[in-house]
């Protein structure tokens, strides 16, 4: 951000000091991580929650479901409101939501009102999330510095993916299945009070309202879109319980669209897609997360239903992938300024698809160094190394007032291609499968999914090498 414009900003918010940057980046990157934690977090915990609560079947999927419905279906909504309202205003909001809905979550004491927790629980981390990444780049200037502190809020939100696993089996073995949820309300409550005190508060309205006629279609759109994908799981493709959804989120979305070209101030300004770096970084965004968020769900359930291991043994086992997610995103600012954001994001990608390849010759009897250690490795060292630099291409060139919405495409473009992706490769991996339960058909589907992932990769590389910018514009 320039001198000029950072000062225009100032103008509108109460003179303070400015708090140390490593402090903004700390308190943006917690943020981040409990909002990718609870994405993944409940998963060892559900079969102790169907026990403990009665769920069924469905609703022991809406557990996990409901969250990410509510996550991507009012991302674009909670980034457009940071810009209008306040980004920071918007971070202790979403915090607070998230906070509280965490802790009517763990004390639920019938299914129904675990659900609404997760509902609530999705809500808030959707107006949390773009304000983490809107407030580290509006404290860090565009360059090498803002390159590492982006590198860090994506190792630090891949970690929490990563970590869900390993997180949740020790809290369901060493307490009970309600410290997957009650964790976050002490962490929530530091967080909050340090960014009450050491955050400032910066918006970019300029007086203007929110398109409530675009944030309606937008957040229907997108949630009617996530409710179609997570239905595919239990109705296959073509039920009428899918499709009708599916079509009816992609119609909503069109006519968002069609508002949002005859809006004077429209919820998403459509010239945003006509910069190169946004438009191109978040479809390859969109494209690899399809085919790189599944990894976590299949080498879990390889790890458990083939090989045996213990939900928190399956966790400990992909510690070596969550350190190369770490490794790779800090690797990144390191190599771009040498070789360009572009050629860095296509190595990290070409990376994850070898991985991929590899893993995809699992066997039933594989052993750990080989079957999961390594290629786990590879495939998340290529993802860290891809998302720095794609990160930084999808906030780049963007104006200012638009930094929070733009935040939010970049969130919602990685949820919705991951929710997708698993949603597809979970049905190729099943039509592989058929109904046998054993070791050699479980390991067959498993791997088709991984073939299938490593070419969507291979084709996402060739998608970032003739469209990205080969480096991050400057405005």
């Amino acid at each position: 951000m320039t001198p000029m414009l950072r000062a225009a900003e100032d103008t509108r918010t109460p003179a303070r000091i400015a708090p140390p940057t490593w402090v903004v980046i700390a308190l943006a990157c917690a943020g981040q991580f409990l909002v990718v934690l609870d994405v993944s977090v409940v998963n060892v915990a559900l079969p102790s929650m169907r026990t403990d609560l009665g769920l069924s079947a469905p609703g022991l999927q809406w557990v996990v479901n409901a969250y990410s419905m509510a996550f991507a279906g009012f991302m674009l909504l909670g980034g457009r409101a940071g810009d209008l309202y306040g980004r920071k205003r918007m971070f202790l909001v979403g915090l607070a939501l998230f906070t509280l809905a965490s802790a009517a979550g763990g004390l639920a004491q019938e299914g129904t009102q675990l659900l609404l927790a997760r509902a609530a629980q999705g809500l808030g981390a959707a107006v949390l999330a773009p304000s983490t990444l809107t407030i580290l780049t509006s404290a860090v200037p565009e360059g090498a510095a803002r390159a590492r502190a982006i590198a860090t809020w994506t190792a630090v939100g891949a970690g929490g993916g990563a970590a869900g696993g390993l997180v949740g089996g020790l809290l369901v073995d060493g307490l009970s299945w309600r410290w997957v949820l009650l964790i976050n309300v002490p962490v929530g409550v530091v967080v909050l009070a340090a960014a009450a005190h050491w955050l400032v508060e910066s918006r970019a309205g300029d007086g203007r309202r929110l398109d409530l006629p675009g944030a309606l279609l937008v957040t229907s759109g997108l949630a009617t879109l996530a409710y179609g994908i997570v239905r595919t799981e239990a109705e296959g493709w073509t039920a009428a319980a899918t499709l009708v959804p599916l079509c009816a989120g992609a119609a909503l979305l069109g006519v968002f669209l069609v508002v949002e070209a005859r809006t004077a101030a429209p919820l998403m300004p459509l010239k945003l897609l006509r910069l190169r770096s946004v438009s191109s970084a978040n479809a390859a965004m969109f494209v690899s997360g399809s085919a790189m968020f599944c990894m976590w769900f299949f080498m879990t359930l390889y790890a458990q239903n083939v090989l045996g291991y213990s939900p928190l043994g399956a966790g400990l086992a992909l510690v070596p992938s969550s350190l190369a997610v770490v490794v790779g995103s800090k690797s990144a600012p390191r190599l771009m300024p040498v070789v360009g954001a572009r050629n860095v994001a296509v190595l990290g990608t070409l990376l994850a698809a070898a991985g991929f390849g590899w893993q995809s010759t699992m066997t039933a009897d594989g052993p750990y160094f080989t079957a999961i250690m390594l290629p786990g490795i590879l495939m998340m060292a290529g993802a860290g190394l891809a998302a720095t630099p794609l990160a930084a291409l999808a906030t780049s060139g963007a104006a200012p007032e638009d930094a929070g919405l733009v935040s939010g495409l970049v969130n919602t473009s990685r949820v919705m291609g991951g929710s997708l992706g698993l949603a597809v490769m979970f049905t190729i991996a099943a039509t592989r499968t058929g109904e046998s339960t054993s070791g050699e058909a479980l390991t067959a589907g498993y791997a088709l999914a991984f073939r299938v992932s490593g070419v969507l990769l291979l084709a996402g590389a060739a998608l970032m090498l003739v469209w990205l910018p080969r480096t991050i514009p400057r405005r």
